[in-house]
C-alpha cells in the first residue's frame, strides 16, 4: 500500500468521490475514468500496489487475464455487448500518469474521438494492448 498513490486509496475505499463498480474478484477494483475517452471508459486496478505494465512478469499473467475479464463484465453489465468494438490496454511508461497498474477499458472503440484515437492507439509507443 502506498498512501500517496490515488489508486491505492481508491482501492481501499479512502476516496469517497470515486464509486467502485461491482467486481467479481476481491483483489481487483473497477471504476469510471475521470477523463473518459469513450462513452464507456473504465479502469480495472489491482488492490495491491503494483508498478506499471513494464514491471509485469510471467507470474502476473493470471491477474492481467482477470483484469480483462472484469473489463468485459463491466461493459456487459452496462449494456454494451459488442466485444469486437472495445479497446483494452495499458499506457507504456513514461506515458502513464499514475504508476499503479491499471487497465483501460474503452467502448465503443469505433466512437473514440480524434484525441482518444491517438492516446489509445493500438500498440503504439505509449499504449499497449
Amino acid at each position: 500500500y502506498d498512501g500517496k498513490c490515488v489508486f491505492c486509496r481508491i482501492a481501499r475505499r479512502e476516496e469517497p468521490g470515486t464509486a467502485l463498480l461491482p467486481c467479481e474478484y476481491e483483489d481487483l477494483v473497477c471504476f469510471r475514468d475521470i477523463r473518459p475517452g469513450a462513452p464507456h471508459h473504465y479502469l480495472v486496478v489491482p488492490v495491491e500496489h503494483m508498478g506499471n505494465c513494464k514491471t509485469l512478469k510471467t507470474e502476473h499473467i493470471p491477474v492481467v487475464k482477470r483484469m480483462m475479464e472484469v473489463g468485459k463484465a463491466v461493459l456487459q453489465r452496462n449494456n454494451f455487448s459488442d466485444l469486437n468494438d472495445i479497446r483494452m490496454g495499458f499506457h507504456w511508461p513514461p506515458f502513464c500518469s499514475i504508476s499503479h497498474l491499471h487497465l483501460h477499458v474503452l467502448a465503443p472503440a469505433s466512437q473514440l474521438g480524434f484525441l482518444s484515437r491517438l492516446i489509445y492507439r493500438i500498440n503504439s509507443y505509449w499504449f499497449i494492448t
